[in-house]
């Protein structure tokens, strides 16, 4: 306990699964936290709550990651509260459901990449000169072994979480001089999206289960925030510009699908 005390962090898309599963786990540890969403009442109760259960300094900014300006305030307005911003969780993201490549338009590719690949980028930036004044920071993004593996018919998800984590890498290259470990998660957990997913194709979703190989989807808080406090510890002080699957071993072998017809 307390890994975290005196370290200040951003979580985006705080507000729910595997973002506020990190704040929690966060939140234990010790750390002063802002929480980012786009539904503002959401993020104020998981504040709040986080505050009252934990007892530490948390902040809501409702937060459309995709529009620039709002990823900006909400670097500065965690350093102007709390007077520094330590470690970035990049966590905020998704697709535009399943579509066949050739049916794809370029409005859902460019969707794809405001939300997982620019919403990253402007975050990223706008932190890297606090953490480097400071000589330290940890920037974790959270990626998607759909984008690794080439899952059909998510092509604008897979080319934004795959485009995000090629700019994690090359940070991680530049940024390391300066005491900032820049990594990436690709998680396998029950989320809202999953759970959509098993209600609209269910012999899918049991077919992707059966061939993780420990056998179930992780629980955000207890299978995947321990992975990024980790990397967001002073333990991870040599870890940099890596992948980590925290997906109970889906991606040894990768777990194939097919939408059905395919």
């Amino acid at each position: 306990m307390g890994r975290l005390e005196g370290r200040v962090a951003v979580v985006t898309g705080g507000g729910g699964g595997i973002g506020l599963g990190i704040a929690r786990r966060f939140a234990k540890e010790g750390a002063t936290l802002t929480i980012a969403d786009c539904n503002a009442e959401v993020g104020e109760r998981v504040a709040q709550d986080l505050q009252n259960e934990f007892g530490v300094r948390v902040a809501f900014t409702a937060t459309d990651v995709t529009v620039k300006d709002q990823v900006q305030r909400l670097v500065g307005e965690t350093v102007d509260r709390f007077g520094s911003l330590d470690i970035l969780i990049n966590n905020a993201g998704g697709g535009t459901g399943l579509k066949p490549l050739d049916q794809t338009t370029e409005d859902e590719i460019v969707h794809a990449l405001n939300l997982n690949f620019w919403a990253t980028y402007w975050a990223m930036q706008a932190a890297y000169p606090h953490m480097r004044e400071k000589g330290w920071g940890r920037i974790v993004n959270l990626g998607s072994l759909n984008g690794v593996n080439a899952h059909m018919h998510t092509t604008p998800y897979n080319v934004g979480k795959e485009s995000m984590r090629a700019l994690t890498r090359t940070a991680a290259v530049e940024w390391a001089r300066y005491g900032i470990c820049c990594n990436v998660i690709c998680p396998g957990a029950k989320t809202a999206a999953f759970e959509r997913f098993e209600s609209n194709w269910p012999e899918t979703a049991a077919t992707i289960i059966r061939q993780v190989p420990n056998r179930r989807m992780g629980d955000p808080e207890q299978d995947i925030a321990g992975v990024a406090l980790f990397l967001s510890s002073d333990d991870a002080a040599h870890v940099v510009g890596m992948t980590i699957h925290a997906d109970g071993g889906s991606h040894v072998n990768g777990v194939a699908w097919r939408p059905d017809g395919d």
